[in-house]
């Protein structure tokens, strides 16, 4: 009987709090989300003009073709890879961050790591631009998740010029598309101004 008494109000807690901690409070959070907030809470998936899931807001993905605005450089896996979300661990005095390196072991076989420089020079000649051409951070750098949707307003204005060129529109309409899809700070402190790739080349095939 006395350890019934011990016992008893033990297990009855026990049961209470996996209900209520285990089931009624994740369906309440489930369901205030699913309410307040439908598309966060559904994985903030963005559809195509015919209704088709396309990716996610907060997943970045890679394009390759000149007519589309382009990512930032990303490390996991073999680029923008959600099961391998991954930065480089890098650090800025690391000279293979800088420089990059030739054959490198921690790849693929005869696979090259490009560094920063690597990365720059790439970027300047995709976009035909002059050699000394002031690039954005992002323009040339690994995000720490890999899967960074996003780049700066800046970056995406340098790639305006190539994406008119290979559409044959005018580079202004171009620009008013970034403009049109730049995300300013969140409440207006917090962050940096952004452009979601994805977004900006929806947009893009829309208008075409």
């Amino acid at each position: 009987m006395i350890i019934m008494k011990y016992t008893r109000p033990a297990l009855l807690l026990t049961v209470f709090f996996v209900l209520l901690t285990g089931f009624a409070f994740p369906a309440i959070v489930w369901g205030v989300g699913r309410v307040a907030f439908p598309f966060e809470a559904g994985g903030s998936l963005i559809k195509d003009g015919k209704g088709n899931v396309v990716g996610s807001s907060l997943l970045g993905q890679t394009f390759t073709k000149p007519e589309y605005f382009h990512p930032r450089p990303s490390a996991a896996g073999s680029g923008y890879d959600a099961a391998n979300s991954s930065g480089t661990n890098l650090g800025p005095t690391s000279d293979k961050l800088v420089n990059g390196i030739k054959d490198d072991p921690a790849t693929e076989a005869d696979e090259t790591y490009l560094g920063f420089g690597d990365l720059a020079k790439a970027y300047r000649e995709e976009n035909g631009l002059a050699s000394d051409t002031v690039i954005p951070a992002d323009a040339a750098t690994r995000s720490s998740s890999g899967l960074d949707p996003d780049i700066s307003p800046g970056n995406a204005e340098l790639q305006a010029a190539r994406v008119a060129k290979a559409r044959g529109i005018d580079p202004q309409k171009v620009i008013q598309l970034v403009s049109q899809n730049t995300t300013g700070r969140s409440l207006g402190l917090f962050g940096e101004p952004r452009v979601n790739v994805l977004q900006l080349n929806l947009g893009l095939d829309a208008a075409r």
